[in-house]
């Protein structure tokens, strides 16, 4: 897939998502066979450009090319010099974002509220592709309710203001996240435009990977809750469309290691502070599923310092390690 002139190594790209795609998640995922991956949503709101949290969502630093960047707002001239300062700050593709449902972003007009307004959408993508030195992208939904689905008229839309890729997720904003995508809306988009469509929306394997670009025509798929604690679902996606087959599930030991990995980087991006609070919803994610793994998330949320919460990690994996080898052992007595 390619936009602008960048070609991806693949189809496969990971959803931008408040909270989780910061440098450390994007660069893992990168490493882990995603062809792209969009930053969290900043502000279009020019006084936060100074913020601590601002500064950290415009961070870079190391990051595989393409950079993509999402601005939220409403206002057309804000979003234009959102623009303008994300790609002077190293932004290689500007996304728009129509798509959030969230209370607090719909409630002053922006995210999938937009929707409800299509000449203001119009005057928005516009906008910020006449200022944008670089590609600009739109993620939206299906619509605003189950009554006002009008994905393909905002992606005609896009396409006619110089919008390079559109991404979509399967469910109007009053769904949330509730409920099963549907993947026709997506399928009528991509036969109203010829830019590239990316499906997003409920993908958590690489069956339902291969089905949905098949069901909706789509270019790409976007992927966001599912690598939550499973990054490498990116590779298992990339080998399973190429090959048919599947990649083996990823051993404990492996599991154990990413995690680590993953907590160092982000000690080092925030702080150990902020970084040992962050860490703990990732913690959370990759132990998920793991026998004893409710018991130890309760107690690893209470430690207080690095050092006990990587102790504690490691005690963890160290005893699913020695239930497998007793488990490798019962099997081999009774062989």
């Amino acid at each position: 897939m390619r936009i602008g002139p960048y070609q991806l190594r693949n189809n496969l790209i990971v959803a931008p998502m408040a909270g989780v795609t910061d440098r450390p998640f994007r660069m893992l995922c990168k490493r882990m066979g995603a062809g792209m991956a969009v930053s969290e949503m900043v502000a279009s709101n020019s006084l936060l450009y100074g913020s601590e949290k601002t500064k950290r969502r415009a961070n870079h630093e190391g990051e595989a090319d393409p950079i993509s960047v999402q601005i939220v707002g409403a206002d057309p001239k804000m979003l234009a010099e959102a623009a303008r300062y994300n790609v002077d700050h190293g932004a290689q593709i500007i996304d728009i974002n129509m798509g959030c449902p969230a209370k607090k972003i719909c409630n002053v007009m922006a995210g999938s509220a937009l929707l409800q307004n299509e000449v203001l959408v119009g005057n928005i993508l516009e906008a910020v592709v006449g200022a944008a030195s670089v590609p600009v992208t739109l993620k939206i939904r299906t619509g605003w309710d189950k009554h006002n689905r009008n994905a393909p008229n905002i992606a005609r839309i896009a396409e006619s203001a110089g919008i390079q890729a559109l991404a979509i997720h399967g469910r109007t904003r009053a769904c949330g996240y509730t409920g099963n995508a549907e993947y026709d809306t997506i399928a009528a988009v991509k036969q109203a435009v010829s830019i590239p469509v990316i499906a997003n929306g409920d993908i958590t394997t690489p069956e339902k990977a291969r089905d949905v670009l098949y069901h909706t025509g789509a270019d790409a798929v976007m992927i966001g809750r599912a690598a939550q604690g499973r990054p490498w679902l990116f590779r298992e996606i990339e080998y399973f469309l190429k090959t048919g087959s599947h990649l083996p599930a990823p051993a404990v030991t492996e599991i154990h290691q990413v995690l680590r990995d993953h907590v160092h980087e982000l000690y080092d991006f925030y702080g150990e502070h902020t970084g040992l609070r962050v860490a703990r919803k990732h913690i959370s994610w990759y132990t998920k599923g793991l026998v004893g793994s409710a018991h130890f998330r309760h107690h690893m949320n209470s430690l207080e310092t690095v050092a006990e919460q990587l102790a504690a990690v490691d005690a963890f994996f160290d005893e699913q390690a020695r239930q497998g080898a007793a488990l490798n052992y019962a099997g081999e007595l009774a062989a």
